[in-house]
């Protein structure tokens, strides 16, 4: 990697853990400057300014990390509720990069940003979108193989899971990580009736 990539990937990565803990309006350039090492007129090199250096951020780093653990668990699922609820119980309880007192940094974003910029809202868009195909993909092959009931709408399962993951995220970083368990049987619950 050369040395102009790896200072771009570096200010990324310490904006991202920076907007995680504190959010990206309360977040200055000023901040990721003084985290990175990095002169103003190296970030201004990368970046022209900071909606574009977040916009970056979610498309190289949050984007390829959350499909990894929320889409890519799900592509050769053969049994939708197990796995469903394996890949809840995995990005709930056992993502180092997800920390409980600060939620899900996708939610937070969308929360904070995307009634705010359409760019944000976008990029957003399209990670769930991902997410929510994929689910629903695992459903409706599970209909098609006779493991889940034929009657259900595999979309509408699909919004309802990840309703639950959102708001629960969100309620963790109040309650801890013992709402996660109880969200996570009831999860299982619901899933093994579909």
């Amino acid at each position: 990697m050369s040395k102009a990539a790896n200072t771009r990937l570096t200010i990324l990565k310490k904006a991202f853990d920076l907007v995680y803990k504190q959010g990206f309006q309360a977040t200055s350039i000023d901040d990721i400057i003084a985290t990175t090492q990095v002169t103003k007129g190296a970030f201004f090199y990368h970046f022209k300014n900071k909606d574009e250096m977040g916009l970056a951020m979610i498309n190289e780093l949050m984007y390829p990390g959350m499909l990894k653990v929320m889409v890519e668990p799900l592509l050769a699922a053969k049994n939708p509720a197990e796995e469903v609820y394996l890949m809840m119980q995995n990005i709930l309880l056992k993502q180092p990069m997800f920390d409980v007192k600060y939620g899900c940094p996708a939610v937070n974003l969308i929360e904070e940003m995307a009634p705010l910029n359409i760019q944000f809202n976008q990029i957003l868009c399209k990670l769930f979108n991902e997410w929510q195909k994929a689910i629903s993909q695992v459903f409706k092959q599970g209909k098609m193989a006779g493991t889940i009931k034929s009657n259900i709408d595999e979309k509408q399962v699909a919004y309802f899971i990840m309703a639950g993951y959102s708001g629960i995220r969100n309620m963790g970083k109040m309650l801890g990580p013992a709402c996660y368990k109880a969200y996570l049987s009831e999860l299982k619950i619901y899933l093994n009736q579909l």
